[in-house]
């Protein structure tokens, strides 16, 4: 037994020496009046200010200032009231009107006008819980953040005084006079200025409002990352991704993954893998299965391609589309290897991709033709090197077709099962009317081929041809394939061969015209002077002579005293 006592008592003795060894003891630095009241308030000293003296307190670092406090010994804790002061070092002042210390445990609550001031911040609650051991202070009752910058409230709020971090909760608002943030929860950095959203949240700037649920935001710089269900409106253009990066400074925002961009101003819809937004420039950039769709009251353009942009105001939109283009409209369909659309005026340029010389050398006619763009109206395919399409800008209705080189026409023969009429041409003039292609005008080396059918539409004739291109250089080629040519060597004559060259690597044509040099009527001029006269009496723009290039825009007045046409009689 008395070993069981004489353990318990130095159990007792050793508890006290640790806890006497762990814990410091609350100090009582000053007060103007002491008193007990054992009745109302066992166990406690009171203490009391006078005119001269404040209740102070110091308990580990920490001084505290009161009108009174209720300290109690045995417990290592106090209860203080009136103006209480908590200040550690110069870092941290509180001030409340309330305030319970637990010098154990080291933790206090304050109550009651609470502020909490830090160099870089001011932080005003009802009831605030400080945790010495920690660091850590938190309230549940609405607070008020004021720093630099910023004027941050929320609900609840736990502010990490180590790592200079808040934790806000509920009903979470940062007004800065440049923009305003709006959370259910965030954590916010008082060094770096940065918010990290964990929750539904909103940043509503002066032209751009941002929604996320997930993502940070550098409120200094007005730069951010955004995920879950991010969503940028921007002015007017809606802009929604898997992710989003926005930088306010560059008027900026990049979005990845399942990319839609509403532009309700324009009634249009892009898609696509990734985006870019140039909002100073009025510029936007889609790639990977990019879709444009513009929205009109009675049919909608879809364009599909690898890479879609648009430029320009709102009153003068431009649309360029380029790799694998594809669009459609109730009323037409087509591809090509780009696109360009002034969604102002109406106007559509499917283009094919410009080759090399070489390339184009190596390339048959056929395998030239299937990389020119294609439409389809109806039953009728038409290719060609471009091709032009115009729209009614308020309608959207088709208005008129304009294709140039190497056109070709082809459409299902109206009788026969498997017949398909053909027309071939330099250049071919459509118009439309009700949405369809009524009129057509195929120009220069045209070839139709048609089927021939009785009138009644019963027996088939066979097929007619019409306007047969006889070379690629009709006009001097005769009806029999003849032509009266002369070649030019290059040993012979280079200066003249060089010349042909160039022509051709310009043109395509290795041909030009030879022709003697006078106008009708006249004899062939003799000399440097005829020419000149020959060149200023005329409509030719340029002359050369020798090694010498003559502009008519640059040579003084011509004063013919007489007409090279009364001159000269006319056969």
């Amino acid at each position: 037994m008395m070993k069981y006592l004489l353990s318990l008592i130095v159990f007792i003795f050793f508890t006290i020496y640790s806890f006497s060894q762990e814990t410091k003891v609350i100090e009582i630095i000053q007060a103007g009046t002491s008193i007990r009241n054992s009745s109302a308030y066992p166990g406690a000293t009171i203490l009391m200010k006078d005119d001269t003296k404040k209740v102070i307190l110091f308990h580990d670092g920490a001084k505290i200032e009161s009108d009174i406090s209720y300290y109690y010994p045995s417990k290592n804790s106090f209860k203080a009231h009136g103006r209480v002061i908590f200040s550690q070092g110069d870092t941290l002042t509180m001030t409340s009107n309330n305030f319970d210390y637990d010098g154990i445990k080291r933790k206090a609550i304050a109550w009651g006008n609470v502020e909490l001031v830090r160099p870089d911040m001011i932080l005003r609650t009802d009831t605030l819980y400080l945790d010495r051991v920690s660091n850590i202070a938190y309230y549940n009752t609405n607070g008020t953040i004021i720093d630099n910058k910023n004027i941050l409230k929320s609900k609840i709020g736990v502010y990490f005084m180590n790592e200079k971090k808040y934790n806000f909760k509920s009903n979470v608002k940062i007004n800065n006079p440049e923009y305003t943030v709006i959370s259910d929860e965030l954590e916010y950095f008082t060094e770096s200025d940065i918010a990290y959203f964990n929750g539904p949240s909103n940043i509503i700037g002066s032209d751009y409002e941002i929604f996320c649920e997930l993502g940070f935001y550098d409120t200094k710089i007005q730069k951010g990352y955004f995920k879950k269900n991010a969503i940028i409106n921007y002015d007017g253009k809606i802009i929604s991704g898997d992710s989003i990066y926005f930088e306010n400074e560059k008027s900026y925002a990049a979005a990845s993954n399942n990319v839609i961009i509403n532009d309700t101003i324009n009634n249009s819809i892009i898609t696509g893998h990734y985006a870019e937004v140039f909002k100073s420039i009025d510029s936007v950039i889609i790639t990977k299965n990019a879709l444009a769709v513009s929205i009109f009251e009675r049919d909608s353009l879809y364009i599909h391609s690898d890479t879609l942009t648009i430029t320009g105001p709102d009153e003068n939109k431009i649309l360029k589309g380029f790799y694998d283009v594809r669009i459609f409209k109730t009323d037409v369909r087509g591809k090509s290897d780009s696109i360009h659309y002034n969604q102002t005026s109406g106007l559509i340029k499917l283009l094919k991709r410009p080759l090399s010389q070489s390339i184009v050398r190596n390339l048959s006619d056929e395998e030239k033709n299937k990389k020119n763009p294609i439409v389809w109206f109806g039953k009728n395919q038409i290719t060609g090197n471009e091709i032009f399409l115009k729209s009614n800008p308020q309608t959207q209705e088709l208005d008129s077709l304009l294709i140039s080189g190497n056109v070709f026409l082809i459409q299902k023969d109206s009788i026969s099962e498997d017949g398909y009429n053909q027309i071939k041409g330099e250049k071919l003039y459509g118009s439309f009317q009700d949405g369809k292609l009524k009129n057509v005008n195929v120009v220069k080396n045209s070839v139709i081929l048609y089927y021939m059918h009785s009138d009644d539409g019963e027996d088939f004739f066979g097929l007619n041809k019409l306007n047969v291109v006889r070379s690629d250089v009709p006009a001097i080629t005769h009806i029999d394939y003849s032509a009266r040519i002369q070649s030019v060597n290059a040993d012979d004559n280079p200066r003249y061969h060089q010349l042909i060259k160039k022509f051709e690597e310009k043109t395509g044509c290795p041909v030009i015209v030879n022709t003697s040099f006078n106008v009708r009527g006249e004899p062939i001029v003799q000399s440097p002077m005829d020419a000149y006269k020959c060149f200023m009496r005329t409509e030719m723009d340029y002359l050369v002579l020798g090694d010498f290039l003559l502009d008519k825009e640059d040579q003084p007045e011509f004063i013919d005293e007489l007409d090279w046409r009364e001159e000269f009689e006319l056969d």
